[in-house]
């Protein structure tokens, strides 16, 4: 298989995840389960959200690489940083904001919001570069 195809298919696959994850998987688990139960759940699914993210994210880089497509693997390289910040530095001050929020701590409240968009804002920035590098012909 030649790496701009493989690359396609690749971003399709990245894309195609990130998005059924954000309009199908967390919206579901909190219509389907309670708030603590749900808060529970995606605490542990989130950093294999991230894991499979860069994944896919680096397996791009690779083929763009390899295709000599220098400003696809540079974008790629971007959106895995950012699955890399997003899943260490990130996930867990939202973690924790969120631990201190429950046991009462009224500035926590406003700290996971402040937190929580911040993640919604890159994994938007991750999806706009990805899709807007799917877009543009080889």
């Amino acid at each position: 298989m030649n790496s701009p195809l493989l690359l396609s298919w690749l971003l399709g696959a990245l894309v195609g995840s990130m998005l059924f994850f954000a309009t199908t998987v967390a919206p579901t688990v909190f219509r389907a389960l309670p708030a603590a139960a749900a808060g529970t759940f995606l605490r542990r699914l989130f950093p294999l959200y991230y894991l499979w993210g860069l994944a896919l994210s680096i397996l791009c880089t690779i083929a763009a690489y390899y295709g000599a497509n220098s400003t696809a693997a540079i974008i790629c390289a971007l959106v895995a940083s950012m699955f890399v910040y997003a899943r260490l530095v990130l996930l867990p001050l939202i973690n924790r904001a969120r631990d201190r929020k429950l046991d009462g701590d009224p500035a926590a409240a406003q700290a996971f919001r402040r937190l929580h968009l911040q993640s919604v804002l890159i994994n938007a920035l991750q999806l706009a570069l990805l899709v807007g590098l799917s877009l543009v012909p080889d």
